[in-house]
């Protein structure tokens, strides 16, 4: 099996230059499409509310993910604390919204990571990283200096801009983006970001260029690669039809993807009549024939179990 990517970097001797240039960024902060530009190094805080140090929620092996990610030894989940989207309907709201989770510093977080690739995880799953990528950067230079050997997961709402992501090109392998809206007044109202269905577009477009279609070994494990996430909505919300043509004409109808039927109302969904239900029967089977349709074949293998007994 062919080693992670990143520690092909840390033999170049390239980790220290990125950890600089990302560190730097937070210094009118520009790590994510928000470009609050405030001072994170001094304390100042912006729309993620979360300053120098990474904020972690909890960190454990997840056995509910896409099943290229579980294997036997489950993917090993780190829950990064808020979010640069914030959607109002966030099934993990207490951590996005709420800023459940606690600070920790460099060798703390490669600790983490660490002891989750010892309890047998087959990589490290960093769930909502866009608005600290610095602080992964710093943290996995150090985990790898002591030992990090498994895949990296860069498990994003896809609201990141391409210089970031830059920055992680030969640290991430698999980049696993979950593409949301593709209507600017729908993101708007549901996070805040009229800019969303552009920046996804070009963000995933970058991610594509530096790990390709995802790759799985004989094991049935994901070891480099692009995953491609999509909650379907209420009425439509989502605009499934536009990501999967932008996927299958855009990006390769070899794109791996999880369209996914588990939206809930969460958060303050219940505020808003067009998405204070869950999605139908008939509105999940509609998506996955949409895919279909447009030349995605590639899909998460529990989709037909979902459409069987949901």
């Amino acid at each position: 099996m062919s080693e992670p990517v990143y520690l092909r970097t840390l033999k170049e001797g390239i980790f220290p230059e990125k950890v600089h240039q990302a560190r730097e960024m937070l210094r009118g902060c520009r790590v994510c499409p928000r470009n609050c530009r405030v001072n994170r190094l001094e304390g100042e805080l912006g729309f993620c509310n979360v300053g120098t140090l990474a904020m972690v929620s909890s960190a454990n092996p997840h056995f509910g993910e896409e099943a290229p990610l579980v294997g036997s030894g489950g993917s090993g989940t780190i829950f990064l604390t808020s979010c640069n989207l914030k959607c109002v309907f966030c099934q993990n709201y207490e951590i996005s919204n709420l800023m459940e989770g606690q600070e920790m510093d460099t060798p703390t977080l490669a600790g983490l990571m660490l002891g989750l690739q010892h309890s047998g995880c087959h990589n490290i799953n960093f769930v909502t990283p866009s608005h600290q990528v610095p602080q992964i950067l710093d943290a996995v230079h150090t985990a790898a200096q002591n030992g990090l050997r498994v895949p990296l997961v860069y498990n994003t709402g896809g609201y990141d801009t391409v210089e970031t992501l830059r920055l992680l090109n030969g640290v991430v392998d698999i980049y696993m983006p979950d593409i949301k809206f593709m209507d600017p007044d729908v993101s708007k109202r549901l996070a805040d970001a009229p800019d969303y269905p552009d920046v996804v577009r070009t963000a995933v477009k970058e991610m594509h260029r530096q790990v390709g279609d995802l790759q799985i070994n004989d094991q049935g494990i994901a070891s480099r690669g692009l995953l491609v996430r999509h909650l379907v909505m209420p009425d439509d919300l989502a605009g499934t039809r536009k990501v999967m043509e932008f996927l299958a004409e855009e990006i390769s109808t070899n794109t791996y993807v999880n369209v996914m039927n588990q939206y809930r109302p969460c958060g303050r969904a219940f505020e808003q009549s067009d998405i204070n239900r869950s999605v139908t029967r008939q509105e999940y089977a509609h998506a996955l024939d949409t895919a279909k349709e447009v030349g995605i074949t590639r899909l998460d293998e529990r989709a037909a179990f979902r459409i069987k007994f949901f």
